[in-house]
């Protein structure tokens, strides 16, 4: 299949580029490169360096009508959305709705759109979280990219653009940058390694669902031929306290500091995590990298990335 990834370079988005290569489709990525690197692009991807609002992506779409949109591209910076709720909503919720408009335009068949469950449901009612659970979010960012999955119902409803739509935990592992807002887990190894202060927003007893990089790329190739209009949580059902992180990534680095605390961030919850069973019997998807497992990958990642520097 010929597959369009929005935020291809990112983190995440190049993880999922090279399963569906891996597979044997044909990949064309979309990324503006203001927070993905050209580092992480897949060789055998075709690459468009375009922010999502570019008219010229119409012409993208035009000119290689995709089969499949997988939607990667946000601004995901909780901080920035809540300082800057009309650009989040710019990119998120209108950058969303033009490739919706592209795809029906241009005769694309299903539409794979990444949600967030750390940051649409707010603080839980009850844990963990399944789909149906009430949306409260407590920052822009969240309700930005929740208002998108009723879009992709309409769409669907009005001019049958089948979707699936995918709710990340706490997304963690290679290529995570660790010197953004977002990534605990990204930020705590590389500040580690360096013996440099580690700072904690708040006591460190909020919880998260941490779920590995590769387990939801494989969510995202089951996703290609599963899940038709339907909402799925990708987590462990598990919530990990970030000093719990910070414990964990201590003993593998041999990091030998406290750390510091620093006010807690406005918008944050403060404890969530996530019920996936509907993945798993619907989608075929269950996580395949357990935590103790995931941060031992991500620390030798970054180890290794910065052996390769010196």
């Amino acid at each position: 299949m010929k597959i369009l990834v929005t935020g291809g370079a990112g983190f995440i988005g190049s993880h999922v580029v090279d399963a569906y290569i891996a597979a044997g489709h044909q990949v064309i990525v979309v990324d503006d490169l203001s927070t993905g690197r050209a580092s992480n692009l897949n060789p055998e991807a075709r690459f468009h360096q375009l922010d999502i609002r570019d008219p010229a992506v119409e012409e993208l779409f035009a000119a290689e009508r995709p089969e499949i949109v997988n939607h990667h591209a946000a601004q995901v910076d909780v901080r920035r959305s809540v300082a800057e709720p009309v650009f989040d909503a710019e990119v998120n919720i209108v950058g969303t709705v033009r490739l919706l408009e592209y795809a029906v335009r241009y005769g694309t068949r299903k539409f794979i759109y990444i949600s967030s469950g750390g940051a649409v449901y707010g603080e839980p009612v009850h844990l963990p979280c399944e789909e149906d659970h009430p949306i409260s979010p407590l920052c822009q960012y969240g309700a930005s990219k929740h208002a998108v999955e009723h879009y992709l119902d309409l769409y669907w409803t009005n001019h049958g653009l089948d979707y699936t739509v995918l709710r990340y935990g706490n997304v963690y592992g290679p290529r995570q940058d660790p010197h953004g807002e977002a990534g605990v887990v990204a930020i705590f190894a590389g500040q580690m390694l360096h013996g440099r202060p580690v700072i904690i927003n708040g006591s460190g007893e909020q919880t998260r669902d941490f779920v590995y990089v590769g387990d939801c790329a494989r969510a995202n190739l089951l996703a290609l031929e599963r899940g038709s209009g339907q909402i799925y949580n990708l987590g462990s059902g598990l919530g990990t306290s970030i000093n719990q992180i910070f414990d964990r990534l201590k003993a593998l680095t041999g990091y030998q500091r406290e750390p510091i605390h620093d006010p807690p961030k406005l918008g944050e919850t403060l404890h969530i995590y996530l019920d996936a069973a509907r993945a798993a019997d619907e989608l075929g998807w269950t996580p395949a990298v357990n935590l103790d497992d995931g941060l031992r990958k991500t620390a030798a990642y970054f180890r290794q990335k910065e052996a390769a520097l010196e």
